[in-house]
């Protein structure tokens, strides 16, 4: 190596050097010498440090060379590896028209659109991933009554719904399915579009999978909403929201007994969140069928134009008011008898204050009359009678939580309704009940409820119409386990026990089978609940 043979000559090149620059005869010998030892000194000194410098340089040359053989010898291209294989398949007698046999393992034009039409499907999952949402409610558990068979649930007749705690014998569900297909994360100022799918599930808790004779209706599953909604449509009115189907529609609720002030739930089409600067405003067409009852103009049906005002503030909060005008048309009967056409109307007014003492309060009062007085799309039964029925509901609860130990709901439910039948009187309903709740740990909690029922009209039986008038009071505590310290925190695991007793005139009215002749029963059981 050149580096090598520069080495060799390097003593005599400093020898030179060395002599050219040797003293005159006319130095010492003492002086010459010292000189000779200091050069030699230098010499050596030299010769180290080059040797060093080319010891250095030699492994990297090698190093280096190393590297590249081995990053030679691995990127063989996909050509020269089908020449080779030609060049065996050759040697061996075999053809050399590799094409087929290397067609989709080598890169080529077919193999990269498959691979990109994969990342594209891919791609399009991970949107569609990031655009679905799964939300729903379910609970369920087990009970017994006091005599040993399965629980049942305690609710006075003529009251529209019952204390809930400890007092629901079966299992319930919504799975609601939502897509957005534009714009999910509703950003900026652009349109948004999504669809809503919900499935409502209930069946009696009898028996896993029970099938046996006799068993009808154990299990029932129905198609509660299927809708579709669009956003930011209207750069005037850019909160507005569309919508067209069949959905929940603007529902007001009473958790603790489950109860519905209103609910006009059903099919159509409408607007919502209309800005009115001073408020909120929606318009809905909204509507329901009786299959069970046809006329030569088809099933019997029922329409409403629905609107409401709403986020309207005022004093002690915020304020909304609902107007419903309702249609029902009428026919003859494939008997032969004949329903009339009849209208209706309701309205009512809404109080709320949404941020009261670590809760909030809710007052609402409202009237109906004809068909409209039943505050929902459902249709009672037709009758020349219809359009004098008519209804009264003023509702009242409120959640207060004011630290984290501790949480109640009061509330409280008058209803004075007719049929508007010859014969038949108003049909009353008083109601008021509390659930508080006390929190121990993050995890561990104590709910009690009472509840108060009092009612006052008729109610038809398999016998006919009969009269009642009594009262009904149910009590529950019920320890859980629970995801927080929140009255709303779910899910929740609870052991209940319940105990009710009622008044003799509605003995045989309440508690089924188990409590006919009697006015006082117990149940209890487990639960478990939860929302997402």
């Amino acid at each position: 190596m050149r580096i090598s043979l520069c080495l060799k000559r390097t003593p005599w090149i400093v020898m030179l050097v060395a002599a050219g620059a040797l003293p005159s005869a006319a130095q010492q010998p003492e002086d010459l010498q010292k000189q000779l030892q200091q050069l030699k000194q230098q010499y050596e000194a030299t010769t180290r440090d080059l040797e060093q410098r080319i010891a250095a340089l030699e492994q990297q040359i090698q190093k280096q060379k190393e590297e590249n053989e081995e990053a030679s010898a691995g990127t063989i291209s996909a050509v020269e590896l089908a020449a080779q294989q030609s060049t065996r398949k050759a040697a061996l007698g075999q053809s050399d028209q590799v094409g087929a046999e290397y067609q989709g393992q080598l890169p080529s034009e077919p193999t990269y659109d498959l691979l990109n039409e994969s990342e594209s499907r891919i791609s399009k999952l991970q949107e569609q991933l990031g655009a679905f949402e799964f939300h729903g409610y379910f609970r369920s558990g087990y009970g017994l009554n006091g005599k040993g068979g399965s629980q049942v649930a305690f609710q006075a007749p003529g009251a529209d719904a019952k204390y809930r705690l400890g007092n629901e014998a079966e299992t319930y569900g919504e799975f609601i399915f939502v897509n957005n297909w534009l714009n999910p994360e509703h950003n900026g100022d652009k349109a948004w579009l999504k669809t809503e799918v919900m499935i409502e599930a209930n069946t009696a808790n009898s028996a896993s999978y029970a099938n046996f004779p006799g068993n009808t209706g154990n299990d029932q599953f129905r198609l509660r909403e299927a809708f579709v909604r669009a956003g930011n449509i209207l750069e005037s009115q850019p909160d507005a929201k569309f919508w067209a189907g069949e959905r929940f529609y603007r529902r007001q609720h009473i958790e603790i007994d489950d109860f519905y002030p209103l609910d006009m739930s059903g099919y159509g089409a409408g607007i919502e969140d209309w800005n009115l600067r001073v408020g909120k405003m929606s318009v809905a067409y909204l509507a329901g069928a009786r299959p069970d009852v046809v006329t030569q103009n088809g099933n019997y049906a029922k329409s409403n134009v629905d609107i409401r005002f709403y986020d309207l503030k005022g004093p002690f909060g915020l304020w909304g008011a609902w107007l419903d005008f309702a249609t029902a048309r009428g026919g003859t009967l494939q008997t032969g008898a004949v329903i009339p056409t009849a209208n209706g109307y309701a309205f009512g007014l809404r109080h709320q204050r949404l941020e009261w003492h670590g809760g909030y309060h809710t007052f609402s009062i409202q009237y109906g009359k004809g068909v409209a007085s039943n505050f929902s799309t459902s249709i009672e039964d037709p009758n020349p009678f219809l359009k004098n029925s008519e209804r009264l509901l003023i509702a009242e609860h409120f959640l207060l939580q004011p630290n984290d130990r501790f949480a109640i709901m009061p509330i409280f439910i008058f209803q004075r309704k007719r049929d508007g039948q010859p014969g038949h009187g108003f049909n009353d309903w008083a109601s008021f009940g509390v659930r508080p709740e006390v929190f121990f740990t993050k995890y561990f909690s104590l709910a009690f409820e009472a509840g108060f029922d009092h009612t006052e009209g008729f109610v038809t039986t398999q016998s006919g119409n009969m009269q009642f008038d009594g009262w009904l009071r149910k009590f529950t505590i019920a320890p859980q386990i629970g995801a927080g310290r929140k009255f709303f925190s779910r899910p929740v695991l609870r052991v209940f026990l319940t105990y009710a007793n009622w008044s003799n005139g509605f003995r045989g009215l309440v508690g089924g089978v188990p409590f006919e002749d009697r006015t006082s029963g117990l149940t209890y059981g487990v639960q478990a609940e939860t929302w997402w």
